[in-house]
């Protein structure tokens, strides 16, 4: 989309039977050539009436000029206009959050236009030394260039200045905070077999008068032993589990995120169910022994009936993220384990299947990296091996011992 603009300010000229005309041509927002015409019965009003167009015309321009306006009234309407309804809610929210705290608070006031790579690259050079997450500073990144990319499709900015800020390696990133750049492999985080002991003696304990500390711990179990996300775990009906065919179905997915109206942020957060996080991620999971008992334990705890969820408040609704997240975290703090996210348990049976475990004969019983992708609703086993596969080179013990060169 072209940027409306003036080309001319405006000629009078006589016309045969003496009256004045004069005419004032525009470039329009589809670029086309455009003009407006004037006439009068003296030159002076025929040039009074072009003056005072232009001057309304560069005033409206002005207002609109997307380039003269700060970065943060501007990216505001982009986020609002643009991003939102291509998005989900949480890639929202957290697009959003990155803008308001990253972004505005050191360029926020800033004239869009001028703005230059220097800039963009001093804020980028800010967070790092900051010593921020190198995935935060790529958001940060990841947010400009669209935006900058977006304002130079509609010709509002002759070239984008993100062109000129190049991403850093994330090697170098790592060096600058001094900090080592480990493989991706090696920065998965997995429970021990010591500490998911530790966790289920404290998830499953009591109080002296025999009351549960906790409640619904068997959700921490069956999140173990099936591999599912914290929202796929929460969207569960009792309905897409089977006991008798040992197997449950991953439908939806439950998120929290910020109420609003319409675009504008309202405080709080709510509850929205919806679809899976991908279209693979819609699968069935098969049941082992002790996921059968964390669903038998779960439903003997709470059960609202077959269309309400496995994992539920004390009304029968959806359990809230944060609330199950902020019951873990109490567990793993009382237990003595270091902190991980919840995500760990997904990455423990990851690993625990494509690794192996030690059978009493002393042989490994493992699954191939495409049955667990099939299993935590993978697209590949790529994602499977790099993401969520604990480097583990201790099975590699007496492996060349066959092999004397």
């Amino acid at each position: 989309m072209a940027q409306k603009k003036l080309l001319t300010n405006g000629k009078a000229f006589k016309r045969t039977d003496d009256r004045w005309d004069g005419t004032v041509w525009y470039m329009d927002e589809r670029g086309e050539r455009k003009r407006k015409s004037f006439s009068g019965t003296t030159k002076a009003e025929v040039t009074k009436k072009m003056t005072d167009y232009v001057a309304v015309f560069n005033d409206a321009l002005q207002e609109s000029d997307e380039s003269r306006k700060t970065l943060k009234e501007s990216m505001t309407h982009w986020l609002q206009v643009f991003k939102f309804p291509s998005v989900e809610r949480t890639t929202y929210d957290r697009c959003e959050c990155t803008v308001e705290h990253q972004i505005f608070p050191l360029l926020g006031e800033k004239v869009v236009g001028d703005i230059t790579a220097a800039d963009l690259k001093e804020l980028l050079n800010h967070w790092m030394g900051e010593g921020y997450a190198y995935t935060t500073v790529k958001k940060v990144y990841i947010v400009l260039n669209e935006y900058f990319r977006c304002l130079t499709q509609q010709e509002i900015l002759a070239k984008n200045p993100m062109n000129s800020v190049p991403t850093i390696k994330k090697s170098n990133f790592m060096a600058a905070q001094n900090k080592e750049d480990l493989p991706t492999q090696e920065t998965v985080t997995v429970f021990t077999p010591e500490e998911i002991e530790k966790f289920k003696s404290e998830a499953f304990s009591t109080y002296s008068n025999g009351k549960p500390k906790y409640q619904q711990p068997a959700a921490y179990i069956l999140m173990l032993n099936t591999g599912l996300r914290t929202g796929e775990l929460l969207g569960l009906l009792n309905s897409d589990i089977n006991l008798e065919g040992r197997y449950l179905e991953v439908r939806q997915n439950v998120k929290e995120v910020c109420r609003r109206e319409g675009t504008d942020y309202v405080p709080g957060r709510e509850v929205k169910v919806g679809k899976t996080k991908t279209a693979t991620s819609k699968r069935r999971v098969p049941l082992n022994e002790a996921a059968e008992q964390a669903v038998r334990k779960l439903r003997q705890e709470r059960d609202f009936g077959p269309t309400t969820p496995l994992v539920s408040d004390e009304k029968g609704d959806y359990t809230r993220p944060v609330n199950f997240c902020k019951r873990y975290y109490r567990i793993l703090k009382a237990a003595g384990i270091e902190q991980k996210g919840l995500h760990s348990f997904r990455h423990t049976f990851g690993s625990s299947l494509v690794n192996g475990i030690r059978q009493p004969d002393g042989t490994l019983m493992a699954l191939s990296p495409r049955q667990v992708a099939d299993l935590l609703g993978h697209s590949t086993s790529q994602i499977t091996e790099m993401y969520y596969v604990k480097k583990d080179t201790t099975r590699l013990q007496g492996i060349t011992d066959g092999f004397n060169f």
